[in-house]
C-alpha cells in the first residue's frame, strides 16, 4: 500500500480487503456444495461481484486508475452472466 495513507484509511483497506477475502471463500464453498443449480449461479454471481469490489479497494490501495475499466467489465460479465441464467430458467429448463 501507498505511504502517504493515514494508518486509519490503512487499517479500513486492510479489514474491507480480508472481509472481501471471507465472503469470496464462503461463496466458493457454496458453489461447490450446491446444492441445486441455482444456489451454484447465485455463489458464482456473488463471487463476480466480491472479484470487482477486491479490484476496487485494490484500485484504491494502489491508485492504478486503469484497474477501474477492469472493474467494470468484470461488473458487466458477471450482469450479463445473472441474465443469460434467468432466460435459462425462463424458457421452462429445470435447472
Amino acid at each position: 500500500m501507498s505511504a502517504d495513507f493515514s494508518p486509519v484509511l490503512s487499517l479500513a483497506i486492510s479489514l474491507v480487503m480480508a472481509m472481501l477475502c471471507v465472503g469470496m471463500f464462503l461463496a466458493f464453498v457454496r458453489l461447490v456444495r450446491g446444492p441445486s443449480l441455482p444456489d451454484r449461479v447465485v455463489a458464482l454471481d456473488l463471487t463476480a461481484t466480491l472479484v470487482v469490489g477486491i479490484i476496487v479497494v485494490y484500485n484504491l490501495a494502489t491508485r492504478q486508475p486503469v484497474l477501474l475499466d477492469v472493474a467494470l467489465v468484470m461488473a458487466l460479465v458477471g450482469f450479463l452472466g445473472a441474465v443469460a441464467f434467468a432466460y435459462y430458467v425462463e424458457r421452462g429448463a429445470t435447472p
